[in-house]
């Protein structure tokens, strides 16, 4: 969040696949106000206008008069372009010889026994690829110079397709850049209107294939995202004139739009990642660093691993998979992203009954349109939100504060398509559905905490979205995990996150060579050279540079070794010390993954990296509620997983209980954005600043 006027209001506005979220706050109180609507899935931006002068009308009947000094906006647009296949017309332009590289890609099967192996098709039809006369080697040198005639030969033949996007991808473009930044120019002076993207600007790594993908699908989505926030600009300044626009990043930074606008590719999972960021933040307040954030929305649920209080980045990154959970079945995009898995279903996800007759959940999703059947809005395929209407779990009359009533008897009767395929009874099945969705999200979770060498009972997990609290005691439990935490606000928790996400940007570039060959003075002024361009992108987007850390990375392994280890370090430790820090900090990495080093073997650097990392502050967000301290607004049965059938239990509205207030589990908390649901014995304790921290007491 900028923090160049701290008296003004701050909003931050998340695009969902089933609602769009809004969070306003004053800097320097923290005092939050929260919108909610459904996501208008034909034109996001509605949604989005729509959201934010509900919450201004919010803001101005609570006597606030304020002027608003920015939006943060978080959107599903691409991810849902490339998983929709609904980009614009791309061509591709790249060196002779490599126009097949998107076919053939690295030629290995993600699942060695699957018959039917599906991979996912290319974004660029072969007809729409063009092999330019140039040439690259792998040093950077020029073998075959681009020439005036060759660069109008591709124009021509652009021009002809008729595209309205075009990817550049040149053979070894990551470690020379200069042949394509003279196409692209020349290609946007000879085709205006035609968008352009260049891999050696977006992705400038090794890896062909890789680098290849992530360009086209940034071109394949640019103009569809220039559109939007052009768009997005106007409605802005119906609102209020001259409202700096600020856009959530993977990285779990915020950029300007016009950045945003040139490299679309880096929103990816700017939603999820803002959810993580949330996590983080509420764990710092109470003085928590080891987290497992859970992020549990309408479409999907992701979770991250917070191992020393800092969200892991991971700079590959997998998108449009054909198989939702094997990795490798999807598009490889080179970005740099908080390291998200995704481990679930999200609450409009459809239950059907496979061809074995067994129950499956997702990874159809009801979305917004016509969403769960409960919703009353043509829904008819019952969706892991009507099973935790069933079971009694959301109240169908105070659904988003009461603004919106779901309906019990159309989620049973869509339970009822269900049960009469497997001879069971509606709730039966739905507690089915409920159990299943929290056993995949365990499952998934429990082996991504393995693979980082940790142990889940040390953690602890902060749930956020839509569905994260309804679900997030289960999940725990099949984890073995004993504290729970829930923020305020936390069914719009990614809002929360964007709020308190610095302002970050990243470059890196490939240049292998051996640790003890490098030319330090060469790598010294790229670094110089990057970190102008991240001062620019920095200031662009509103950040204090005096508040940015510099950090500097490199891909690493040993010479003639297939896998790469990351280091990093202050940019400082760039100096004539330089080659000794890169080799201690290779080898305490090294000795960290593998528990030994390799005697006499040579370490290679493959590719460099530069982040401007704004402060990361902790923020408090407080409601601008007055809390009674009530007893129980009411009782209700719901569907205790222990005993296996519904028993009463006590119904709070959250907002209505005072800091320090001890409760004990069973029991729900509802609140407008959300519910939390405790269905099993647990002490219940709302902090200071209204998180509730929940200490189970029963596992199975």
């Amino acid at each position: 969040m900028s923090t160049q006027d701290d008296k003004g209001l701050h909003i931050a506005v998340d695009i969902g696949g089933t609602f769009t979220d809004g969070i306003a706050t004053l800097a320097d109180t923290g005092k939050i106000w929260i919108g909610k609507t459904l996501t208008t899935p034909d034109d996001p931006g509605e949604a989005v206008s729509t959201v934010i002068r509900d919450i201004l009308a919010r803001v101005r009947r609570d006597g606030a008069d304020v002027h608003l000094v920015e939006v943060v906006h978080g959107t599903t647009l691409v991810t849902n372009t490339l998983i929709e296949r609904k980009g614009a017309s791309t061509a591709l332009i790249t060196t002779r010889g490599m126009r097949d590289s998107l076919d053939i890609g690295r030629e290995w099967r993600y699942d060695l026994y699957d018959l039917d192996l599906a991979i996912p098709a290319p974004l660029v039809p072969p007809e729409l690829r063009m092999e330019v006369d140039e040439r690259l080697n792998a040093a950077g040198r020029v073998v075959r110079p681009l020439t005036e005639q060759e660069m109008a030969r591709v124009a021509e033949w652009v021009r002809g397709t008729g595209v309205q996007s075009v990817a550049i991808s040149l053979l070894h473009a990551y470690i020379n850049g200069e042949h394509e930044r003279r196409l692209g120019l020349y290609l946007a002076g000879a085709l205006p209107g035609v968008a352009v993207s260049l891999s050696s600007e977006l992705a400038a790594e090794i890896k062909e294939f890789e680098r290849t993908s992530s360009v086209v699908a940034n071109a394949y989505v640019k103009p569809i995202v220039e559109k939007y926030l052009r768009e997005l600009h106007l409605r802005l300044a119906d609102i209020q004139r001259g409202v700096p626009l600020r856009i959530m990043v993977s990285s779990g930074g915020f950029s300007s739009a016009d950045a945003a606008a040139h490299a679309p590719i880096f929103l990816l999972e700017s939603g999820p990642a803002a959810g993580v960021l949330s996590a983080l933040n509420t764990a710092a307040e109470q003085g928590i660093g080891q987290v497992l954030a859970f992020d549990m929305g309408g479409t999907t649920a992701k979770a991250c691993v917070i191992a020393h209080g800092e969200a892991p980045i991971a700079f590959s990154f997998e998108c449009a998979r054909v198989h939702r959970f094997k990795r490798g079945s999807g598009l490889p995009i080179l970005i740099p992203s908080i390291d998200l898995i995704e481990i679930g279903a999200g609450g409009g996800s459809i239950a059907t009954v496979n061809r074995l007759g067994l129950l499956n959940v997702g990874p159809e999703s009801a979305g917004s349109v016509p969403g769960p059947a409960s919703y009353g809005l043509g829904g008819e395929q019952p969706t892991v939100t009507d099973a935790d209407l069933v079971l009694g779990y959301l109240n169908p009359g105070n659904f988003l504060g009461g603004e919106m009533a779901l309906s019990r008897e159309k989620a049973l009767q869509a339970m009822a398509t269900v049960a009469d395929q497997i001879d069971l009874s509606s709730t039966e099945v739905a507690w089915g559905i409920h159990d299943m969705v929290n056993e995949n999200m365990a499952s998934a979770a429990r082996i991504h905490i393995a693979e980082k060498g940790h142990d889940p009972r040390d953690f602890t997990v902060v749930a956020t979205g839509g569905a994260g609290p309804v679900h997030v005691v289960e999940v725990a439990r099949k984890l073995r995990i004993g504290r729970v935490l829930a923020s305020v606000a936390a069914g719009a928790g990614s809002c929360l996150g964007m709020l308190a996400a610095p302002a970050r940007s990243d470059r890196a570039w490939s240049q292998p060579a051996l640790l003890e060959l490098v030319e330090w003075d060469d790598v010294r002024q790229r670094f110089a050279d990057l970190r102008g361009d991240i001062e620019a992108e920095l200031r662009e987007a509103g950040a204090d540079l005096a508040d940015i850390r510099w950090i500097v990375g490199a891909e690493m392994r040993y010479y003639g070794q297939g896998d790469n280890v990351s280091v990093q370090m202050p940019y400082d430790e760039l100096g004539q010390s330089a080659p000794e820090a890169f080799r201690q900090h290779f080898e305490a990495a090294y000795q960290r993954l593998y528990g030994h080093l390799v005697p006499g073997a040579r370490p290679q650097i493959l590719t460099w990296r530069l982040t401007g990392l704004g402060e990361q502050q902790t923020h408090r967000f407080s409601m601008p509620i007055r809390p009674t301290g009530q007893v129980p607004a009411g009782r209700r049965e719901i569907y205790l997983p222990i005993s296996k059938r519904f028993e009463p239990v006590d119904v709070y509205q959250r907002y209505d209980l005072l800091p320090g207030t001890r409760l004990e589990g069973p029991l729900v908390l509802e609140e407008r954005e959300s519910t939390l649901v405790v269905p099993v014995k647990a002490d219940v304790d709302v902090l200071p600043d209204f998180s509730v921290s929940i200490q189970l007491k029963e596992f199975e």
